[in-house]
Parts: C-alpha cells; structure tokens; sequence
C-alpha cells in the first residue's frame, strides 16, 4: 500500500512524499497514526540542532489505532486504541549494562534519528506500545510523551514536600510539568511566562501563581517574583530553552536551591556563572533530557486526570500543511500544542 510521509533530505528541506507501508517484524505493531504533536524539538530537528540522523521522518509524539500486529505480538491486536514510546535502546552498551538506559551509547528515537509519526503508519516495536481506553481521546494521548518527559523531569528533581519553587515558561511542557510539581507536593507554585493567555490556563487549572515575564526590560517581573518571595526558592527551573533565561535563574536561588535545565537550548548557546558561587551556596544544577520506561505513568497521569491537556490544543493541521504547522510553532506568541493529523 503507498502512504504519505513527511521526510526531510536535510536540515531545512522536507518533503510530502509517496511510500511504501512500513514493513512490520515478527515483534513489532504497525499503527495507523491519528495525531502526531509538533514540539519546539521538532523545530530544532528542522533546523539541524538536535541528535537527528537524516533522510528523516520526524514526529515523536503520536498516538493511533494498531493496523497489524507482527507473528510474535500478542498483546495487541488490530483495532486496539494505542500510544507509543519512541525511545529505542541497545541493552548493550556500557551504560545500558549499568542500568542507565537514557544514556545509551546507541540511544534511537523514533521521530528524532528513525522515522517517525509524521506518516500515515508507523512501526514501533510491541514492548514500546501502550493502551489507551476509550475515555482518552486521541488528542489527549498525544500528550503522553511530554507528559513522560515531565514525569522523567519530576524523577530528576526530587522534589520534596513543601517546596517552593519557580519555573520559567508556560508552553505545553512547562505547563505539564507544572501540575505534576504541585501534584507532588509543591508548597508554593510560581509560573513565569510573556505570554498571558498561557498563563490564565495555569490560574483556570489552580496550579499556583503567576507572572508576566517582560521581554524588554527582566528587571520588571525579577522586582515582582522576589517581592513575593524574597528568600528565593527551593527549585528554580527553565522550561523555555532560552539561555537569557537559564541565566537568569540563578537571581532566584536561595542557598542550597536546585536549578533545573528542562527547555532545549541551542547547542551553542552558554551561560556565565561563578564556580565560587554554586560552591558556596552548595547549589545543584540539573539536567533534565528525554525519558526512558516512563510512559506507563504518563498515560496513567492523563487517564486519570492528573495532567489535564484539553486546554493546551490551538492548532490542528493535515500532513499537507505541516509547513503551517511547524510555522506556527516557531511563531509561538499564539500557539501552544498544534497537532498534525495525517
């Protein structure tokens, strides 16, 4: 059977192209892909800046309908309603063998380094494959891999009971992760973001409070969140993949304080900081990078309403229109999640 699928040739250069079907293994499931989210990492996969291997088919966060099972596969059948964990590891490597399996030495993504679920099918190996009731609906699935990124973002963070804490950043992820911070104990709840509309969903949904940061001058919203906290916070995290504003959340650190790196930076890009400082205050910084065997909670979290996604949908485009899609992303002023659906 020919299907459409996006490929890009290069960094920049895509394509709607005529394929065949993906052929299926004995122990692998072909899913018919219903909705796929574009993310800000798909905007650097385009433009060359993430771990990507092309030709390329991207598109991480898809969820669809099992079309044919492989000869070895019994746990699905054709029909079943289905997400899919894109991470691929050896079991091999040095890192695997000690238990590390994000740090994979041969780390595969479907939709980053192998194709992806901007396709009308895909093929994802059967233990890498989720259920979703029918109380889920496909839009809401294609949250469940930033939902897991979220949930790996929560298992690096430690957060304890009481906390206070300030993230930077009020797109999808950031305000995903900000309800599974309060739901795992925040104590006070501060969420920094330009953009007011994202921010009126974080106060609809209760999580915590909430600043309008000011692109021009940082002096502004700096003047107003250490007006309400003037001691700092016990969790400082950048969920904007801006190093301006990594730079910044050292101003809000009390002694002791975790400052998170969760938005993706450009490879280039640096920030300044004193060794002396971070060794004085005792400050921990920590990296927050994808997600391994984190799914089966994120697809819990979503069914359970634990994170609520209804609101963060403002785009639906065609495969035909990924080019509007993707646009729409990188505009990002009115946009949160947009959803291609093939």
């Amino acid at each position: 059977m020919i299907i459409k699928a996006l490929v890009y040739t290069e960094p920049r250069k895509f394509n709607i192209i005529e394929a065949e079907t993906p052929k299926c293994k004995e122990n692998q499931v072909l899913i018919k892909v219903v909705t796929c989210g574009i993310c800000k990492t798909d905007v650097h996969i385009h433009n060359g800046e993430f771990i990507s291997q092309f030709p390329l088919t991207p598109g991480h966060e898809f969820t669809g309908v099992v079309e044919f099972v492989g000869s070895k596969v019994t746990a699905f059948k054709k029909g079943d309603r289905v997400v899919a964990d894109n991470t691929i590891l050896c079991g091999e490597c040095y890192y695997c063998r000690r238990n590390q399996p994000l740090y994979c030495e041969n780390f595969y993504s479907l939709g980053c380094t192998g194709p992806g679920g901007f396709a009308e099918y895909v093929v994802v190996n059967q233990d890498k494959v989720f259920k979703i009731s029918d109380n889920l609906s496909f839009d809401q699935a294609a949250f469940a891999e930033p939902t897991a990124c979220a949930i790996h973002g929560m298992d690096m963070i430690d957060v304890q009971n009481g906390d206070n804490i300030l993230i930077f950043g009020a797109g999808p992820t950031g305000i995903i992760l900000a309800q599974l911070l309060k739901y795992g104990g925040a104590g006070n709840l501060v969420v920094a973001a330009p953009s007011k509309f994202k921010l009126d969903i974080i106060e609809e949904l209760g999580i915590g409070e909430t600043v309008v940061m000011d692109r021009q001058d940082e002096s502004v919203h700096e003047k107003k969140i250490k007006s309400m906290y003037p001691r700092g916070f016990d969790i400082i995290i950048d969920a904007t993949g801006a190093s301006t504003v990594t730079q910044q959340c050292f101003k809000y650190a009390k002694k002791g304080s975790k400052i998170v790196i969760y938005g993706v930076c450009n490879d280039a890009d640096r920030i300044t900081i004193s060794p002396y400082e971070i060794f004085s205050n005792e400050y921990k910084i920590i990296g927050s990078f994808a997600q391994t065997h984190c799914f089966d909670r994120a697809v819990n979290a979503l069914e359970k309403g634990i994170v609520k996604v209804d609101k963060l949908v403002s785009h639906r485009f065609s495969l035909d229109e990924y080019s509007k899609g993707l646009e729409t992303v990188m505009s990002g002023k009115q946009s949160l999640k947009v959803l291609i659906n093939p």
